[in-house]
């Protein structure tokens, strides 16, 4: 059955190669079909991989190999909640040392392009407590690179770091 809402993703030429990498990294992610290009188009000839369906953590995508005249922002994130120091570090450095890069405040960016937060339930938890707890998670966040969950626990205890 075809979602009635779907992520498209834009891509240089490599969508396949992205779908295969998440689907290989996060549970509940799985590349469904890939579809050929039926002629030649701007970006690629025809029998190219045009389309890939997948999903990511259950959110149902397609990757569209449309070249390389889009560029991808932090505008668009996918958002991953982290049980443990442990599945945080996995999809962190699964994502970082597969060619990408890290950013600020449990953000870092594939080698496509596609930004993810890796965020710990605890930090989420912390934000929606809301007063002094969510500012003492928060202040601990803002110069972290990777949430490091036993910080974030400190900060919402209210204990020195």
């Amino acid at each position: 059955m075809i979602a009635k809402n779907t992520v498209c993703i834009w891509y240089d030429h490599d969508a396949e190669e992205a779908a295969n990498f998440y689907a290989s990294t996060f549970p509940d992610t799985t590349v469904t079909a890939v579809h050929l290009a039926p002629s030649d188009y701007p970006d690629g000839k025809k029998g190219d991989v045009l389309t890939v369906e997948f999903t990511v953590a259950g959110i149902p995508c397609i990757g569209l190999n449309g070249g390389p005249a889009f560029k991808h922002t932090e505008a668009f994130s996918f958002q991953i909640a982290t049980d443990d120091q442990a599945e945080t570090d996995r999809y962190w450095n699964a994502i970082v040392t597969n060619g990408g890069e890290e950013s600020q405040c449990g953000w870092c960016r594939d080698k496509w392009g596609i930004s993810w937060q890796i965020t710990p339930r605890v930090l989420t938890e912390a934000m929606e407590a809301g007063g002094d707890t969510a500012k003492r998670a928060f202040e601990a966040m803002m110069p972290m690179k990777k949430i490091d969950v036993a910080m974030i626990e400190t900060a919402v205890r209210g204990q020195p770091a």
